[in-house]
């Protein structure tokens, strides 16, 4: 971590990201609690999420944007055009404008698909190989350390003056991102252009990489399977809360920060384990923490429903910093945005499945049952990735270099080597892009 720190660009770039973060944690929290507060409707208040995730559909043509521009004007517009577009938000005053809230939510999930590619992109340009892993375990860090905090202040603006007040906050810290990538001191290199001009090579590339490397499939299909139920848990959360806890919705927050503090453990411990055990095994660790956590949310007691927050929370820093690093380290520069966008959609469309099917569920079903659902699902196919031999390799390198598992082939700029990041697990608090 000293050694990341001592790099202008890494202090700069964290700082920037915390602040939006700070925001992006408060939003959305913020705009579920308002859904439900207008409607009185878990369902509902669930569906906000699925907008959010729902754009990210649209990831591949992103991806393309991403690898055909220089990232930081890219990272920079897009902050400050969502900083604005966020404002929408002040227009709401009760039910009649849910609608306008969801249509936030969806202009705010096409800007994550942007976000998402580039931000990823841009840290490994900004940081050496062997740092991506204290990187990403910094920014997840980070991102679940503020839930400590974030939550609560959404939640207490939202209750204290309203959901115009957290729209506001969110819109100040994406100027906070903009003026941090400003100051950024790095040159990045003019980006490839592909010698041919159809587009659909272009963009389906990243899909044949991941789909013909063995550690990439795998960890495809286990994180796929893992996000086909844990999308249950942006309804679930609120069942939770309502119905096994029989508190208000806002104290969904307090659960919410307390799952910051698992990860405020788990997050600096993921890079020292991952050096010793490899990237694949790390995650796969982590998604047996995850339903572990799941199983404590099922028990009607506050202390072991926190119990589990806190397992949950210290489990994703171990997921997704294993499978970011697995990717970004074995991806080429000038491909960066594609193969991120092609595992997002690999991923993010049993997501979207997921967070749309536990809305109806959660009102026919008891969550517990779903709960428990989440929980085997997500622990067998932890168990499986954690059989995989190919996943127990260390030492993987980017292409060219030794340790690289899977082919070389050819994309639209000549033989290449492509893969793809994993995007942040859903669970109650959102799905955020980035480590």
């Amino acid at each position: 971590m000293r050694r990341l720190l001592a790099i202008h660009d890494a202090r700069v770039y964290l700082a920037g990201q915390s602040l939006s973060i700070l925001g992006d944690s408060a939003l959305w929290l913020a705009a579920g609690i308002w859904v439900k507060v207008l409607t009185h409707s878990s369902a509902l208040a669930g569906l906000t999420f699925f907008f959010f995730v729902a754009p990210s559909l649209a990831s591949p043509l992103s991806g393309m944007l991403v690898d055909r521009v220089r990232r930081r004007p890219l990272l920079l517009v897009t902050n400050l055009g969502t900083g604005v577009m966020v404002l929408l938000l002040l227009l709401v005053h009760g039910r009649g404008q849910v609608w306008l809230i969801w249509v936030v939510m969806v202009l705010y999930g096409l800007s994550y698909t942007v976000l998402g590619s580039a931000q990823s992109a841009l840290l490994t340009v900004l940081v050496p190989e062997d740092l991506l892993g204290d990187a990403n375990g910094a920014l997840r860090t980070v991102r679940e350390g503020l839930r400590l905090v974030a939550p609560l202040l959404g939640a207490g603006l939202f209750a204290a003056v309203g959901g115009g007040a957290v729209a506001l906050l969110d819109s100040a810290t994406f100027g906070a991102a903009a003026v941090s990538l400003v100051l950024l001191r790095v040159r990045e290199p003019r980006p490839s252009r592909a010698p041919e001009h159809h587009w659909m090579p272009e963009v389906s590339a990243g899909f044949r990489h991941v789909w013909q490397t063995t550690v990439l499939r795998q960890m495809t299909l286990a994180c796929g399977a893992v996000l086909l139920v844990v999308g249950f848990a942006e309804t679930l959360g609120f069942a939770v809360v309502a119905q096994g806890l029989h508190r208000p919705a806002t104290f969904l927050g307090v659960l919410v920060a307390i799952q910051g503090v698992g990860a405020v453990v788990g997050g600096p411990t993921a890079a020292p384990v991952m050096r010793r055990v490899g990237e694949g095994v790390l995650a796969a660790l982590g998604m047996l923490a995850l339903a572990a956590g799941a199983l404590l949310w099922a028990l009607p007691s506050v202390v072991v429903v926190g119990l589990g927050s806190v397992l949950v929370g210290f489990s994703l820093p171990w997921l997704v910093v294993g499978a970011y690093t697995l990717v970004q380290r074995s991806t080429p520069p000038e491909l960066q945005g594609r193969t991120y966008s092609a595992f997002d959609v690999a991923v993010s469309t049993p997501q979207t499945i997921s967070i749309a099917i536990g809305a109806g569920l959660v009102a026919l079903v008891p969550y517990q049952a779903l709960l428990g659902l989440m929980a085997g699902v997500v622990a067998m196919s932890g168990g499986w990735l954690l059989s995989r031999p190919e996943q127990r390799r260390t030492g993987l390198r980017r292409p060219g270099g030794p340790g690289l598992e899977g082919p070389v082939v050819p994309g639209p700029a000549g033989p290449v080597v492509e893969a793809a990041v994993v995007e942040g697990a859903v669970v109650p608090g959102g799905r955020c892009p980035g480590p």
